[in-house]
């Protein structure tokens, strides 16, 4: 037995650490999806334009991306525990001031530190995650992951029934983060005290077959990324679908995302680990070639369909390999694969948007269908280094 081994067993995983698990998932949706609805309202309250909206959104990615590495470190030193009850609580509490900042340089340094908290959020809960699955001896990481969804939806569902009865945007800020609050209170203390027996640096640079593993993560959120940022521009521009219908195709996406999502353990157990990533990249691809080759906008949906469904478990099933990999430790792996996973989110649409610039965007979604084929390709090797 290794000496990580021995470190996990001294965790009792039950009921409660396993929803707890779900909930670490469900509360950086809810946050994220309270500032969404806030961000057109600032734009009206600040007149700033479309690029500087830009430049302050683009903040939180990077330094989601910068203070990845660091939350690996944080979880290592301090536990998943504390590293999560503390991010929550400080999501809560920046949730108010978003909606109240008086100018562009204080939303600037303010979404500067939601991304170092979605960061830090990001790596220790997938730490949790992936421990919480190991001792439970049980599959759930894809209804962890569906439970970033379901906070997103409540959350914009709340956010939108709250304002139509009239309640100015602080008011309802403080409704959600009181939310945010007794999730991290009732919950919290449920989440795993995990840090790492091992040595080895949690920032360690990703070595063997953890390499390939955030290469394919890479890939996939790297789709999904494409199909938030481009989606409505391709259905726009290459389809010439309304611009008030424009936004639909990532609805739709996103809703066959989430329920196939909190399916998504029972269906990996019935394929398969290899064949849920191979049948669900296999399914993203045609979902692309679908969406370039049909030009009726209701069949078009079909490929937005597939691509939800393609690609809602396969980061689950990488997330949940990490536990039979021995190139690196649980903690350092999980720190490397999501920051190659976040490398696709922030870097990926701005790239996507140089090709589309240069050759079409139509080009770009050919490049994506051919992408998830090669992952196929991949994830066929990676499974058989693995066995």
């Amino acid at each position: 037995m290794s000496l990580e081994d021995k470190e996990l067993m001294q965790f009792k995983v039950g009921k409660k650490e396993q929803y707890a698990a779900r909930m670490a998932f469900f509360i950086p949706g809810f946050a994220i999806s309270t500032w969404a609805p806030m961000i057109p309202m600032i734009k009206e309250r600040l007149y700033i334009e479309a690029d500087i909206l830009g430049l302050l959104l683009l903040c939180i990615g990077i330094s989601a991306f910068i203070v990845i590495p660091i939350g690996g470190l944080l979880g290592k030193k301090f536990g998943c525990k504390k590293v999560m009850v503390t991010t929550g609580s400080l999501f809560a509490i920046v949730l108010v001031a978003l909606s109240c900042l008086p100018n562009v340089w204080s939303y600037a340094i303010c979404l500067i530190l939601v991304g170092a908290i979605m960061g830090c959020t990001e790596v220790c809960m997938n730490i949790n995650a992936v421990v919480v699955e190991k001792l439970s001896q049980k599959r759930m990481m894809s209804s962890m992951h569906g439970f970033w969804s379901v906070g997103c939806f409540c959350s914009a569902g709340l956010f939108s029934i709250l304002a139509k009865m009239g309640l100015d945007v602080f008011f309802i800020a403080i409704i959600h983060c009181l939310i945010i609050l007794a999730i991290v209170i009732f919950f919290g203390r449920y989440f795993l005290d995990y840090k790492s027996a091992n040595s080895e640096s949690a920032i360690a640079i990703p070595k063997g077959i953890v390499v390939l593993f955030g290469i394919l993560a890479c890939v996939s959120f790297l789709g999904e990324g494409a199909i938030m940022d481009w989606g409505g521009v391709f259905l726009a521009e290459v389809k010439d679908v309304e611009l008030s219908l424009a936004g639909v195709g990532y609805a739709v996406f996103s809703v066959a995302m989430l329920i196939m999502r909190l399916i998504g353990d029972k269906v990996v157990q019935f394929l398969g680990e290899e064949k849920a990533v191979v049948l669900g990249s296999s399914l993203a691809g045609l979902g692309f070639l679908w969406i370039i080759i049909i030009d009726n906008f209701y069949l078009m949906l079909v490929g937005f369909v597939l691509l939800g469904l393609g690609a809602a478990n396969i980061v689950p099933v990488l997330y949940s390999l990490l536990q039979y990999q021995k190139d690196m430790p649980i903690n350092a792996a999980v720190t490397a694969v999501t920051c190659m996973g976040y490398t696709g989110v922030i870097l990926g649409p701005a790239i996507l948007g140089f090709i589309a610039q240069g050759i079409g965007i139509i080009s770009v979604f050919y490049l994506l269908m051919i992408l998830f084929i090669v992952q196929v390709v991949m994830a066929k090797y990676v499974f058989n280094k693995l066995k």
